[in-house]
């Protein structure tokens, strides 16, 4: 069906949508709040998207009225405040995106803002970014609030000495990556540069606390960001609750509608009244219970749980979409074939990958795995932003030890490296005497281990396994998820499924960013 306008109505249009005439177009221009009541008031309508905008709001004298931020909204808060605050119609708070700058944050609050799933983020990287510099005279790494007098002093003073240490480091271990990885014939200047520099910057970043400082972008619907506000407000640390604050202010500038529940007393102040007091009930129950235990030795990375079968039900799933018979017979047929038969079934599903991105469809997902991951922080932080699975992690403490790169041994700077470690710990354990034990982990280097789990699928697995072991990833989380698709093959059984990650890379790798720099620079001159 063409529909069609007058021309007024075109000029009128023109501005908001991408095309007047196809039944494919984007809308432009427009507040978030008018884009999502539209779509909000579409689901109930016999009109086209474009008659809405014109019928409804618009109205009469749209051609006088002007193009982005001073575009009529009355219209669209009228609809929310039927349809999404007295209705409860959570859903069309999803039709409305932001993307927000969250600048300044301590690795603690990154963690907190990067929690939920249907949002997505950017953050700024340890691995291409020195953190040797002193924007307005200090280093750049938060203090909490919660620290007073000479605890506070005691901070400062050790967190200075930490980056003053990285700063002196710095040089000393890209001049001894020089030394050890001289440039090859045909490596440009920029190339060889670039690829020491992130091998120096990879193997110090343990000596940074959790309490440095990264920017986050975030894009997300109004109702991703009234789950992420209303966990902030319940959160323990006085950033994290301060940072709600400054986000809902800057969010309100722009999708007010969507975000009216937040701190409404009987809304969004009982929902996070609900999660504080939930975690606290649990904090105690697991102080009562497994608080004296001392966990016992385990390898970095343990799976925990899996299914036997999963291999031969992936298999029976494989099947499914392609045959007429139930689920239960074809797991049957998939049980009474031979390893090799199973094999060949899921490399046929599998197909010819081009690359990693060339992932097998849904029958993957019938099996999942569930790792105990005992690592250190670094590589933790990057794993943690795999977010179609579930991961839970624990708090940072000195409790697990901590990891020395073997590279700063070799260039001398075990003494260094094992100071700041203990002052790290020191602090540490003196802010959590003083009953402030979350606070406590902004003092923690990002060396220290951290426990945390992850469960997943087996299509998830492909994807997190492929990534992380490429040979451009960092060497910590590489080695992770190589044990992960060793697990799924030798621990689980599962034999064919980790053949299907044909991309998993279980390579040594000298320079982990050398290849990436030199295909961007092909990428360059082509």
């Amino acid at each position: 069906m063409v529909e069609s306008f007058t021309a007024e109505e075109r000029a009128a249009l023109s501005p908001y949508v991408t095309n007047l005439d196809g039944p494919v177009f984007a809308l432009t221009n427009l507040p978030e709040v008018v884009k999502g009541a539209l779509f909000a008031r579409y689901s109930r309508s016999p009109k086209s998207l474009r008659r809405l905008l014109l019928d409804e709001f618009m109205g009469t004298g749209a051609l006088e009225r002007p193009v982005g931020p001073a575009f009529d909204t009355t219209r669209a808060e009228q609809l929310y405040e039927r349809v999404f605050f007295e209705y409860g119609d959570d859903s069309v708070a999803q039709l409305g995106g932001v993307h927000l700058a969250c600048e300044g944050a301590s690795n603690i609050l990154t963690k907190v803002l990067e929690w939920g799933r249907l949002m997505a983020y950017l953050e700024q990287s340890t691995r291409y970014i020195p953190y040797d510099d002193q924007p307005g005279g200090r280093y750049r790494y938060h203090v909490p609030q919660e620290l007073a007098g000479p605890l506070r002093e005691r901070y400062v003073a050790t967190l200075d000495r930490v980056f003053e240490t990285y700063r002196t480091w710095l040089p000393r271990l890209r001049d001894s990556f020089a030394a050890r990885f001289p440039r090859a014939q045909g490596d440009s200047e920029q190339v060889y540069r670039m690829s020491i520099r992130a091998k120096a910057l990879d193997t110090l970043r343990g000596l940074l606390p959790a309490a440095t400082t990264s920017n986050v972008g975030i894009f997300a619907t109004g109702q991703a960001y009234e789950q992420l506000l209303l966990r902030m407000r319940a959160h323990p640390l006085a950033e994290v609750r301060d940072y709600a604050d400054l986000m809902l202010v800057e969010l309100r500038k722009v999708i007010p509608a969507f975000l009216r529940r937040v701190d409404l007393a009987e809304r969004g102040g009982a929902w996070s009244s609900y999660l504080a007091e939930t975690r606290e009930a649990v904090r105690e129950m697991a102080e009562r219970v497994a608080g004296p235990t001392a966990p016992a030795p385990r390898d970095e990375v343990t799976l925990v749980d899996f299914d036997p079968d999963g291999e031969v039900k992936v298999v029976a799933a494989a099947l499914y979409a392609a045959s007429s018979l139930p689920d239960d017979q074809l797991l049957a047929i998939a049980r009474a074939l031979t390893h090799e038969e199973r094999l060949d079934i899921l490399a046929a599903y599998a197909g010819k990958r081009g690359n990693r991105r060339h992932r097998p469809g849904r029958a993957f997902e019938r099996t999942a795995y569930r790792f105990d991951v005992l690592t250190d922080y670094g590589a933790f932080r990057d794993l943690q932003r795999h977010r179609l699975l579930t991961l839970e992690w624990q708090r940072l403490t000195p409790r697990h030890g901590y990891v020395m790169p073997v590279a700063v041994e070799d260039a001398g700077g075990r003494e260094d490296w094992e100071r700041v470690m203990e002052d790290s710990a020191w602090l540490h354990d003196a802010i959590a005497d003083a009953g402030l034990g979350e606070a406590a982990s902004y003092a923690v280097a990002m060396a220290y281990r951290v426990r945390f789990y992850m469960d997943m699928n087996a299509r998830e697995a492909m994807h997190v396994i492929e990534l992380r072991t490429a040979p451009q990833g960092h060497p910590a989380y590489r080695r992770v998820c190589q044990a992960m698709h060793r697990l799924i093959a030798e621990r689980a059984g599962h034999r064919a499924i980790a053949a299907a990650m044909t991309f998993a890379d279980h390579s040594e790798v000298a320079l982990e960013r050398l290849e990436s720099e030199r295909a961007a620079e092909r990428r360059r001159r082509s």
